[in-house]
């Protein structure tokens, strides 16, 4: 029995602008970051990529435009994590010089936090190095790309997984670093916490359709949660019993007050 797994969502994602997909699982997530980046072809209705139609783009100039960290990626070759984050640069940086493509490599692997597993193999890595090799793979993509095509966005399918609670964080820091850059950042998580944190916008999805989105302080509701996710929590309110509990919304509110500090220092 065929079914619609993406049914009438509308959305439009701005440079510079981090938007994050929430919803339970088969609400049709995945299904449609893989039409967006242009893996899928919709059934009807059509997919823009800067007023051109997104099938008609070739794959050189997508790879130029956006790049994809998947939920899982599998690698059938020996090959070690520098030759896995060379690959984003391969692609499309071939007429950046050596010395270059080495400087975008090495930045990758540096932003990701992988820079002392460049010479293991990739298949000995854990689950969440996996997931850091890939992540620093998209950005070496992004800024070799950059030399052609300066308008990008940036596709993370459940990017944070496997991570443990730092990594989780300085990935998402790093990808808001992108979306300061001017790089629309489109991400898939499961954690309402970090998605309320880093979001510009939230996109909450249902059985296919988007439910709702806008700024995450403006949608996110008790009756939401609850319709969506088929739990009764509450929000913004202490956990009985004085229960601990962490907020990465403070790590993110230190993070802008260093940030503006290093903007206003750099002006004087």
């Amino acid at each position: 029995q065929r079914r619609l797994l993406v049914d009438r969502a509308s959305l439009q994602v701005d440079a510079g602008e981090v938007v994050i997909v929430v919803g339970p699982n088969g609400a049709g997530k995945t299904t449609l970051l893989r039409l967006l980046t242009g893996e899928l072809r919709p059934v009807s209705g059509e997919i823009l990529l800067d007023g051109g139609h997104l099938g008609k783009f070739p794959t050189w100039a997508l790879a130029a435009k956006r790049a994809v960290m998947s939920q899982a990626a599998r690698l059938s070759f020996p090959f070690t994590v520098a030759e896995v984050v060379r690959l984003g640069v391969d692609g499309v940086g071939r007429s950046l010089t050596a010395p270059k493509r080495r400087m975008i490599i090495d930045r990758a692997l540096a932003s990701a936090d992988v820079s002392s597993l460049a010479g293991r193999y990739y298949q000995t890595l854990s689950g969440g190095e996996q997931q850091r090799t890939q992540f620093a793979r998209a950005l070496a993509q992004l800024e070799a790309g950059r030399s052609v095509e300066p308008r990008q966005a940036l596709f993370l399918d459940e990017p944070v997984a496997s991570l443990d609670l730092n990594h989780q964080l300085a990935l998402m820091d790093a990808a808001k670093r992108q979306s300061e850059a001017g790089v629309a950042v489109i991400a898939i998580l499961h954690d309402l916490n970090l998605a309320a944190t880093y979001a510009d916008r939230l996109i909450v999805m249902s059985a296919g359709r988007i439910v709702a989105q806008g700024e995450p302080v403006a949608i996110l509701s008790r009756s939401l949660v609850s319709d969506v996710f088929g739990v009764d929590l509450p929000l913004s309110e202490t956990p009985p019993g004085g229960a601990p509990f962490i907020l990465p919304q403070h790590h993110a509110g230190r993070l802008r007050e260093r940030a503006s500090a290093a903007a206003a220092s750099s002006t004087l």
